[in-house]
């Protein structure tokens, strides 16, 4: 048995993938297993892997035909022999002593998810996201991080669940996250920053295009699953709360960033619409009505003009980012 299993999808990332790999070789805490997955990646990826495990047996390959970040992440977990699960994108990179303090926290409190603060490094820059530690559920949906890759998860737990990634759509951890809520026995925090996510310069320049509305989808599966497993009634506000969050604060920063002043158009009338067709009563949100803040004001004083004058003003702001960058 080991103690940990990291699940690595890999993609085009033969650059990144070493960095990646050796961070989680020299980690202080030894008994793991790293699961490569090679998602059908046409660079020299591969070459990469089989280099590490003929190096280190704690190197576990594997490969499949090419189905997205979600389905490699499913495809790896039927590998993981360990107590706990975590995942690291091929391109990231984590400290030295981060699974031994989030093993650590989780043996001492008995958890079924152990999540840590983050570094975000840039081309030229970085900073330290600190995330709140939340104990309520309903809170956790609303507010709480989803990201897969700053947390550990126990296997049994996990699986028990029943929960996967839902595959071909984009924003996979907020249904991956929300989906595992309810089941939450005991989540704890460490206040150290243990992963760098990596924004990559060629990612940067990789614009936003419609597919962020897939986030829709997630709302639907959401509530399907909520429904289906009878937890609806019980969390239906927050879940509210989060596709309005989401869509009037992080979509419309992205919608900003897409290219082409008509397709911009489009997508954005695609999020307000999507919004109320979804959730029509999302202004009578009671928890939206209750929160305090500047982003809570900002979308109780919402209305589709402003909305939209809100788009234009973000997009301004990014034609100037781009123009300055390259």
């Amino acid at each position: 048995m080991v103690d940990l299993s990291v699940i690595v999808p890999v993609y085009n990332v033969q650059e990144y993938l070493p960095k990646c790999l050796d961070s989680l070789l020299a980690q202080t805490y030894k008994n793991i297993e790293i699961i490569v997955v090679n998602d059908g990646s046409p660079d020299e990826s591969q070459r990469v892997i089989d280099e590490y495990a003929a190096r280190d047996s704690r190197i576990v390959g594997v490969s499949k035909a090419n189905g997205g970040l979600s389905d490699a992440r499913n495809y790896g977990m039927q590998y993981a022999r360990g107590e706990y699960i975590g995942f690291v994108d091929g391109d990231d990179y984590v400290e030295p002593d981060m699974y031994e303090t989030m093993l650590a926290k989780a043996r001492e409190e008995v958890s079924d998810i152990v999540e840590c603060n983050l570094y975000h490094n840039y081309p030229d820059s970085y900073d330290v996201e600190i995330g709140a530690e939340i104990t309520d559920k309903h809170e956790m949906i609303r507010v709480g991080r989803s990201v897969v890759w700053n947390k550990i998860y126990n296997r049994d737990w996990l699986f028990a669940s029943g929960v996967k990634f839902s595959v071909g759509m984009i924003h996979e951890d907020v249904e991956f996250f929300v989906k595992l809520v309810p089941f939450i026995r005991k989540m704890s925090y460490i206040k150290e920053a243990g992963i760098h996510y990596v924004f990559r310069s060629e990612s940067i320049m990789n614009r936003p295009t419609r597919k962020i509305l897939d986030i829709f989808h997630v709302f639907e599966h959401l509530v399907e699953y909520y429904k289906e497993k009878g937890f609806y009634d019980d969390y239906k506000h927050d879940i509210e709360y989060l596709a309005t969050r989401i869509s009037l604060c992080n979509t419309v920063k992205r919608i900003a960033d897409i290219e082409g002043k008509e397709e911009r158009k489009w997508v954005a009338e695609k999020n307000w619409d999507n919004l109320r067709q979804l959730f029509p009563d999302w202004k009578n949100n009671p928890r939206l009505k209750e929160a305090k803040g500047k982003k809570n004001l900002y979308m109780k004083t919402m209305t589709h003009a402003s909305y939209l004058l809100y788009v234009r003003l973000f997009s301004a702001a990014s034609e100037i980012k781009y123009k300055s960058k390259y």
